[in-house]
């Protein structure tokens, strides 16, 4: 029995053999827009968000990305995701003045399953504030409806409380444990769990009060 929320099929990434760009979403205090590889700005913001000790600490890149050739090689591998349709990366800006506050991104989109991963992150200065809750409520919300996926999961490394809070507020369940399914922090040679939440287009918005918390990431 189909739901009323379900689609047929996935909405295409192109459109008459022309990739589609992505949007520019708005809501809760938030722009996201694209990442622009050839701006300065987004590279330098890219490049302090990667290397920031706490997103070290809970995220080892598959790449190393140390200075702003390497950032700007990683933006522009993201940039060719969004095109193709198997990714969706938004740089986290502030609807007001338009400072950038960190990065949401929905990767390894499968087509036909409709399902997608999604992981974000602030940067140290933009922290306390709620902006991962906000860009989480924002991105998925246009991932299961505009992008038309039906399942979106979130995973994080065992131990990271802020992270679970906020996918938990944000009506992402939490589903169990995946053993061995990340790197160990600094290190592309061990492993270790992470706890998985997902979050189905049929599953309820969340409520208003997932905006009230304060002092959340």
């Amino acid at each position: 029995m189909s739901s009323s929320r379900e689609r047929s099929r996935p909405p295409s990434p192109r459109e008459g053999g022309r990739s589609r760009p992505l949007p520019e979403l708005r809501g809760h205090g938030l722009h996201l827009r694209p990442w622009d590889p050839e701006s300065p700005a987004d590279v330098e913001a890219w490049l302090r968000g990667l290397g920031d000790p706490e997103f070290r600490r809970w995220n080892t890149p598959f790449r190393s990305i140390t200075d702003a050739d390497s950032a700007r090689e990683s933006l522009r591998r993201g940039a060719a995701c969004d095109t193709d349709g198997t990714g969706a990366s938004f740089r986290v800006t502030d609807a007001g003045s338009g400072t950038t506050l960190g990065h949401i991104g929905v990767n390894e989109i499968h087509p036909v399953l409709r399902r997608g991963s999604i992981g974000y992150w602030v940067l140290p200065e933009a922290r306390g504030r709620g902006v991962a809750t906000r860009a989480l409520l924002l991105a998925a919300h246009w991932a299961l409806t505009g992008r038309g996926l039906h399942r979106l999961e979130l995973n994080h490394a065992l131990g990271h409380g802020a992270s679970c809070r906020v996918a938990t507020r944000c009506g992402f369940r939490p589903e169990g444990t995946l053993r061995g399914a990340i790197f160990e922090a600094g290190r592309l040679d061990a492993f270790r769990d992470a706890h998985l939440h997902a979050r189905l287009a049929t599953d309820p918005e969340p409520g208003p009060d997932a905006l009230t918390a304060t002092a959340a990431p």
